[in-house]
C-alpha cells in the first residue's frame, strides 16, 4: 500500500459528502481522507494499485480540483 497526498480545492464537509460516492467507487471507502483543516485542502488516497491521474480524473469527474503533491 502507497499513500499518495493531492492538494484540491474541497473545502467543507458539504464539499466532501459530493466527492465521497465517487472516491469510495474509484478508490475505496475508508481508503481517503480529506483534510479541510490544511491550508492545501489535502486529500490523502491509500492505494496498492491506483495511479495519480486515476485519483486526479475521480475528483475532477465529482466537480472539483486535485494535483499531486510532491
Amino acid at each position: 500500500m502507497k499513500t499518495i497526498d493531492f492538494k484540491t480545492n474541497i473545502m467543507c464537509g458539504a464539499c466532501i459528502a459530493k466527492v465521497t460516492p465517487t472516491l469510495n467507487e474509484v478508490v475505496g471507502e475508508n481508503n481517503w481522507k480529506v483534510d479541510t483543516q490544511n491550508p492545501n485542502k489535502v486529500l490523502s488516497v491509500t492505494t496498492k494499485n491506483l495511479d495519480e491521474a486515476e485519483v486526479v480524473t475521480a475528483v475532477e469527474n465529482a466537480g472539483y480540483k486535485a494535483e499531486k503533491l510532491s
